[in-house]
């Protein structure tokens, strides 16, 4: 049995169904659109499970998924023990976006990341506390501020809509994945110059316990075309 992971929900559910259906390969549920789990037509040895894109990059690499399809941003964002089970076998045209760094609008002197270390020694020196940073992807923020030399700065894990926590006094800054930036305007952020931390899009992955699984090889072949 080959297990492919689909979103379940949202644009990246709807695109990578599209290429299951340019493919010509039929999903059907026996409990109709809200089943979390589906059949392909004519392949009885394919069992899919609609599950959190992120927790589809987790299943690759504990194996219980054989395929499956996620952002590149989800699993650069998971524990280096799980990225080196995954491999990448497609990026796809679509789930294009970037995570950026995004400050409020009326901090008009900070421009760059050398702006921002600056105002972070000044919140430890004269606040005596730390730049709060709200963010969904701690792993990908901290390694990205840790390499710019910025260092002077606290997590915040965002459990929402990251964009009001700096005008709800839970963060002066963020970190968010955006595909075109117009949410972060629309509320007061703007995304520093060198703030781009990753480019991501949609990807085919497949677990590297499942290489040698019985028409597997085929399966990627048609999906990956």
């Amino acid at each position: 049995m080959i297990k492919i992971g689909i979103p379940s929900k949202g644009r990246l559910r709807k695109d990578t169904l599209k290429v299951f259906s340019r493919k010509k390969l039929k999903i059907l549920s026996e409990r109709g659109e809200r089943d979390l789990f589906g059949f392909i037509k004519n392949y009885k040895n394919i069992k899919i499970t609609y599950l959190h894109a992120r927790e589809i990059v987790e299943r690759l690499g504990d194996g219980s998924l054989d395929i499956g399809f996620s952002g590149y941003d989800l699993l650069k964002e998971s524990e280096i023990n799980i990225q080196s089970k995954v491999i990448v076998k497609k990026r796809y045209n679509f789930g294009n976006a970037a995570l950026v760094i995004a400050i409020p609008n009326d901090w008009i002197d900070v421009q760059t990341i050398a702006d921002l270390e600056e105002i972070a020694f000044e919140f430890k020196d004269k606040k005596k506390s730390r730049l709060r940073v709200a963010t969904k992807y701690p792993n990908l923020t901290r390694e990205f501020l840790f390499s710019k030399g910025v260092t002077q700065f606290k997590l915040v894990k965002s459990l929402g809509a990251t964009e009001i926590y700096p005008f709800t006094g839970s963060s002066e800054i963020i970190t968010d994945i955006t595909s075109t930036g117009e949410t972060l305007k629309a509320n007061n952020l703007r995304i520093l110059k060198d703030g781009e931390i990753l480019k991501s899009q949609a990807c085919l992955m497949i677990s590297k316990k499942s290489q040698k699984i019985k028409g597997l090889k085929r399966i990627l072949s048609i999906l990956s075309k």
